[in-house]
């Protein structure tokens, strides 16, 4: 076989999944509304079981309810026959997958189920096999074509399957508001986390900010800047921001002014603020793009005002330090 024609089967193969697909829209009916409003009023854990492949799209699916806030985990119905079924109760449901819905490791969970009234929500393609029968809600997958040259290996049947989870998991998202604030609270870690971190989650603030008062001079400024650091000082006015002074303008103005001058002459006036809101990528392409190293913070309410309070400072280490590098490089 030429290898030219590796890219025909591949393109082949995705054509009939991309194909095949579309027909979970024949699921989206009064049974998926049924199990949606099951998940948003359960009060304990909703519990993803499955056997084989379909045991692995009910892994993964679990991992995304727990990530939005939906408190679930995976069960092994081989392994609940020597003890895990103690970890299913009352209050729980249980979300089980397999397409044939007839594999046999699923019978004494299922009878355990029953036996004590555990919502079951069934998912499977044979209305008349032994899950869907026992299932409260039946969710009945569309008959399709598997991906393969076979047709026999799971393909397109796991991925129909791991594309309605998803649904569900949306579904019930957006019924909760769920927004990026609260998936930072589950997902702080890795390049997610660092992608939804925002300005004031990074800033330094209180003592650790270099600021002076108006009145002070160029002196203090300077003390100032060698004591915090972050190369900068803020120039504050009852406690507005008045001005910002960096050590390059010090070293750039070296010659030119006496220690003791007043710093009116020498800071930049109305200087670059951002909102504490704002994504700390963003904050970083700013700072790219103006070719700065800090920018300081200010609350939402002061944003749009002519004056502002200090709320933080971000210097661009701190962003680097958290991640945040990946982001732009990325698009890039």
């Amino acid at each position: 076989m030429e290898k030219n024609n590796y890219i025909s089967l591949a393109k082949k193969a995705a054509n009939i999944q991309i194909n095949e697909l579309k027909k979970i829209k024949k699921i989206f009916n009064n049974s998926f509304i049924k199990a949606v409003d099951l998940i948003l009023n359960c009060k304990g854990k909703v519990i993803c079981a499955g056997i084989g492949k379909s045991g692995l799209i009910a892994r993964k699916i679990s991992a995304t309810f727990s990530s939005v806030g939906i408190p679930s985990f995976f069960c092994d119905p081989a392994q609940a026959l020597h003890g895990d079924m103690g970890q299913i109760e009352k209050k729980d449901i249980l979300i089980i997958f397999s397409y044939s819905g007839n594999t046999a490791e699923l019978s004494n969970m299922l009878k355990y189920a029953n036996r004590y009234r555990i919502k079951i929500i069934g998912v499977a393609s044979k209305p008349e096999s032994i899950l869907l029968k026992a299932s409260d809600v039946k969710l009945i997958l569309p008959k399709i074509k598997e991906a393969d040259v076979t047709g026999m290996v799971p393909t397109t049947s796991t991925t129909i399957t791991l594309l309605l989870g998803d649904c569900l998991a949306t579904t019930v998202m957006h019924q909760r508001n769920f927004s990026k604030e609260k998936f930072k609270v589950f997902h702080p870690g890795g390049n997610i986390g660092s992608a939804l971190l925002l300005a004031k989650d990074i800033m330094v603030t209180g003592k650790e900010m270099p600021v002076i008062n108006y009145k002070k001079n160029i002196n203090d400024a300077l003390n100032e800047i060698n004591k915090k650091k972050l190369g900068i000082v803020v120039i504050l006015k009852n406690k507005y921001i008045k001005g910002l002074l960096t050590d390059g303008d010090l070293r750039r103005e070296l010659n030119s002014f006496n220690v003791d001058k007043n710093l009116n002459k020498f800071m930049t006036k109305s200087p670059l603020v951002v909102n504490e809101n704002m994504p700390a990528s963003k904050a970083l392409a700013v700072m790219n793009e103006k070719k700065i190293t800090s920018l300081l913070v200010v609350s939402d309410k002061d944003f749009g005002k002519s004056n502002k309070i200090l709320k933080g400072i971000i210097h661009i280490h701190f962003l680097l330090k958290n991640g945040i590098k990946w982001l732009i490089e990325e698009k890039n």
